[in-house]
């Protein structure tokens, strides 16, 4: 591995360094390169949440293709991640689904485009059960529509690009209360979209294209908000210069998945410092933490050996092959894990947890070189 010890500026900030990675005799990531056997999808997939073994999926697909053979998932399907199975729980969006996420009681919350599900009206939320049922209760998200979810503290927060939940009025960010399933007074407001949610200790982090959260400034593009109220938490203001598309809590770092001229994926301390970055040749779109790795999706073809790229993102000092799917260690390490991908967008998903293990999403429909269409899982 190269290290440059010199300080860079990254996101307003000087890092004390900032790794331009090299693969090399690390040890190796913490899964397999070589994906399970699970279904795949006809269409792409925008979302994933798990529980358990049951990993469910969301996106603009209208079939699930389980060893040749095509059953009818009409934009939200689930499946058994050690069987590999197809399961029954088959609700139908009409539009496009664009975030999943499960509530404790292990009820399915699905954002996006839609109208309705099983025929039903529910604009852009729904909530729905375990065995497939169509919560009674229902959600209108006014302006645009929710791109992520995420659970914690007792609430379902949504986040997207929208103006109003149920007639109230709400900036892009609201809350569901789980309990009660009605919309929570905690709230936040950003003047743009928020792409990413992530929930830890007593914050919630905002990761998108905003630049000012709550009014306050000095807040653009990630920025944690307090479970209480919603209030700005001044104590993590990392300011990163790109927009950001992902974000993710472990121990305590948080690490976030940029775009930008090329794209990053940084390494934060919850005080907001950034402890290391690493450069690709095209945004990094996803990024998901399981033990002592770190691995990030999105559409670039080659991680880049220092923080210098040019136009459309071109490693300008060398670069090491990672095409859509790389890997790191906790300090920044590249590691040698590559299930080259295909494809322009790529990876735009990825979960990862001790149980199933990591799971990518996204537009891809090879994997070195075989097929494997929009899904996979690593074990």
């Amino acid at each position: 591995m190269t290290v440059r010890s010199r300080l860079v500026g990254l996101s307003g900030l000087a890092v004390a360094a900032l790794v331009g990675v090299v693969a090399s005799g690390a040890a190796n990531a913490a899964v397999s390169e070589n994906p399970v056997v699970t279904p795949v999808f006809n269409g792409p997939v925008y979302a994933v949440a798990t529980a358990g073994n049951v990993v469910y999926v969301g996106g603009e697909f209208n079939s699930a293709v389980v060893r040749g053979k095509q059953a009818v998932r009409t934009r939200l399907a689930a499946f058994d991640a050690t069987t590999g199975a197809l399961l029954n729980w088959a609700p139908a969006a009409d539009r496009t689904v664009r975030a999943v996420a499960v509530d404790p009681d292990g009820s399915v919350w699905a954002g996006g485009d839609f109208q309705t599900v099983d025929g039903q009206p529910r604009d852009s939320l729904a909530r729905i059960s375990a065995a497939g049922a169509l919560d009674p209760v229902s959600f209108r998200v006014s302006g645009g529509s929710p791109r992520a979810l995420a659970v914690g503290h007792g609430r379902l927060y949504v986040a997207g690009v929208f103006n109003a939940v149920n007639g109230v009025k709400r900036g892009n960010v609201a809350a569901i209360d789980l309990a009660t399933r009605t919309l929570s007074g905690w709230s936040a407001r950003t003047d743009d979209v928020v792409n990413a949610l992530a929930v830890g200790g007593d914050r919630v982090y905002l990761g998108g294209a905003f630049h000012r959260v709550n009014d306050v400034g000095s807040t653009a593009r990630l920025i944690a908000v307090k479970r209480d109220g919603g209030a700005v938490d001044m104590g993590f203001r990392p300011r990163p210069d790109s927009i950001v598309w992902g974000v993710t809590v472990s121990g305590d770092r948080v690490y976030a998945a940029l775009g930008g001229r090329g794209g990053r994926a940084v390494s934060y301390t919850l005080n907001g410092v950034a402890k290391w970055a690493i450069t690709t040749d095209g945004d990094a779109q996803a990024i998901a933490a399981l033990g002592n790795t770190v691995y990030i999706g999105g559409h670039f073809d080659h991680v880049c050996r220092t923080a210098r790229n040019g136009d459309h993102g071109v490693c300008l000092d060398g670069s090491v092959s990672r095409v859509k799917l790389a890997a790191t260690d906790v300090d920044g390490k590249l590691l040698p894990w590559s299930p080259q991908g295909n494809g322009i967008r790529g990876v735009l998903a990825l979960v990862a947890n001790a149980q199933v293990g990591v799971v990518a999403a996204g537009e891809f429909t090879m994997l070195d070189g075989r097929s494997q269409k929009r899904i996979a899982v690593f074990r």
